[in-house]
């Protein structure tokens, strides 16, 4: 390969443009309107826009991307995480194009994203795994009468995604109906398929991983483990390889059990196998994430292997850098750098970043997509970057993440940075024995931090665009607004327009940038204050919206709508 395309954005786009360089190929960014001064456009050699705001309608936009491609003479595609590296569809769309897929085979995609069917492949080759449903279920009495059978808690989830979305855990009979729906609404949402099977859960486990990379040359290799245990909503905050305090037999066996999926499901590139382990010491397969994973660089760090190169090395046709499994060199944690404001229950908070003062020194690595001046966008995650600290044990590498952490500064929008100091100060985590779930967040971390200053609505940067002629050739042109009425106020310097006063918004407000998911209440139906009237999405997470106050509620939005912040989306008399 010579030029690859990378699908995507942020900081992945900007991890795998510095691999490309450093493998020795040219690599063309592609943007959302929004993001057409962002970082990782910035950071590859080209970039192309793709016309549009929303996911549906620019990285998710296969062809777009295959448009793309076409017109810069890009001849791989590099999906990144999220977005389309999980799509079959779009990994053989790539491969009909005569490009470089730069991934797992699309049917490999297919078997393994169907979770039903890894299930399935796992037990064929003698992974350890708890109860669940043969295939997808047709409804939430399904659910009830499998939760009734074999106890709670149960877990329900998309049997085609990934990245945490889609997936529900029932703790009481009562909740098993509306979280069964939420589940199906987060799956068509983030997949286009609502098909969700359900499985037991293990009560307080911890989240245990296996990176693998395999080439085509027949050879499959687990990296080593990551512990990913701190999480909220089912998305990771902080993970660390390798897993600390297993036994050697619980390593072994999920080295074992993660190689032998891979290599009977015909695994190619990089990988994950992702496991559940109870308090009791019991081992559960979980899932396998056919692409690379967020948490990639504790493994990096930990064994000295460029996982985006051996990626590139890999759709290259070269066999692997290594041949065995390596020993761990010392112990790395990441901590993920989202927009979300910690007092107010992790709401994301886009806006302007109007300072990012980055950590340095020993031990220190910052994979980020933001700098000052960046805009977090409300259509997009809200992962803004990864702290990675290394140090030659856990302690060391814990007191380094301290240190940065010190360093860190975020002005403009709220960060979770407050949360990770909590986190490396509670002895749960930092302590002699390692007490850390994957509800700990929920059930046992005790939040006392103070809500951030909400920001001014985001500023709409969705370009103008207009055709115009530039030496005979007709070319479209896609500006700012701003700089759209400089021009035709004759490009004479005015001082900055004032922003009109904020209005007092009547109703149900949203809170926050995002998607209207469904109603749950019809219109004209009484409802009492507190009650949940609407669920809407940001930045890949569900939200619950109340009534402000008790009356007869008048819907004034359709569900598929976007809204900015303190918008009425409703008005109750």
């Amino acid at each position: 390969m010579k030029k690859v395309l990378i699908a995507n954005r942020g900081e992945i786009a900007v991890r795998i443009a510095r691999a490309c360089a450093d493998y020795g190929v040219r690599s063309v960014a592609v943007y959302a309107d929004a993001d057409i001064d962002a970082l990782h456009v910035q950071r590859a050699d080209e970039a192309w826009g793709l016309g549009g705001d929303r996911p549906a309608d620019t990285y998710l936009h296969i062809a777009k991307l295959l448009d793309v491609a076409r017109r810069s003479g890009a001849d791989a595609v590099h999906p990144g995480y999220g977005f389309l590296s999980e799509n079959a569809a779009f990994a053989q769309a790539v491969l009909d194009a005569e490009l470089t897929w730069i991934g797992p085979p699309p049917a490999v995609i297919a078997r393994l994203g169907d979770k039903v069917q890894a299930r399935q492949l796992a037990l064929e080759v003698g992974a350890p795994l708890v109860a669940g449903t043969p295939g997808p279920v047709k409804d939430a009495d399904e659910v009830l009468a499998f939760a009734q059978q074999h106890g709670l808690p149960i877990a329900i989830k998309a049997a085609f995604g990934g990245g945490g979305r889609g997936i529900k855990v029932a703790h009481a009979m009562e909740e098993v109906a509306e979280l069964y729906a939420s589940a199906v609404r987060e799956a068509v949402a983030a997949f286009g398929r609502g098909e969700c099977f359900v499985e037991q859960f293990l009560d307080r486990p911890r989240h245990v991983e296996a990176q693998v990379i395999a080439d085509t040359h027949g050879q499959v290799l687990v990296l080593g483990t990551r512990d990913c245990s701190l999480q909220r909503r089912n998305q990771k905050l902080v993970e660390e390889a390798p897993a600390p305090f297993l036994t050697d037999a619980q390593r072994e066996r999920i080295h074992a059990a993660a190689r032998a999926i891979c290599a009977h499901a015909g695994y190619v590139g990089a990988g994950t196998v992702e496991f559940l382990l109870s308090a009791g010491g019991a081992i559960s397969f979980l899932e396998v994430n056919t692409r690379l994973q967020v948490e990639h660089p504790v493994t990096e760090e930990t064994t000295g292997l460029d996982l985006v190169v051996e990626q590139l090395r890999v759709a290259d046709g070269l066999p692997l850098s290594l041949s065995a499994t390596p020993a761990p060199r010392g112990h790395a944690i990441e901590l993920r750098i989202n927009a979300e404001d910690i007092g107010r229950g992790f709401l994301p908070h886009p806006g302007r970043i109007t300072r990012f003062d980055a950590p340095g020194g020993p031990g220190v690595r910052l994979d980020t997509g933001v700098q000052a001046g960046s805009l977090v966008h409300g259509n997009f995650d809200s992962l803004m970057a990864k702290l990675v600290v290394t140090g030659a044990t856990r302690a060391q590498a814990i007191a380094r993440a301290r240190r940065a952490l010190s360093e860190f500064r975020i002005e403009g929008v709220a960060s979770v940075l407050p949360f990770h100091e909590s986190v490396l100060a509670h002895p749960d985590f930092a302590g002699d024995e390692f007490c850390v779930h994957t509800r700990w967040i929920e059930t046992d971390w005790v939040p006392t931090l103070a809500a951030s200053p909400r920001p001014a609505p985001t500023e709409q940067v969705a370009l103008q665009r207009m055709t115009v002629e530039i030496d005979g050739r007709r070319v479209q042109l896609g500006l700012p607004p701003a700089l759209l009425l400089g021009l035709s106020t004759g490009g004479a310097a005015a001082g900055p327009a004032a922003a009109p006063p904020a209005a007092s918004v009547p109703g149900v407000a949203a809170p926050v940038s995002g998607t209207l998911q469904a109603w749950q209440v019809k219109d004209g139906d009484a409802v009492a204050e507190g009650q949940p009237v609407a669920v809407m999405e940001a930045m890949k997470m569900e939200m619950q919206v109340l009534a402000h106050r008790s009356g007869r509620i008048a819907l004034l939005a359709a569900p598929a709508s976007y809204h900015e912040a303190g918008a009425a989306i409703a008005q109750i008399d």
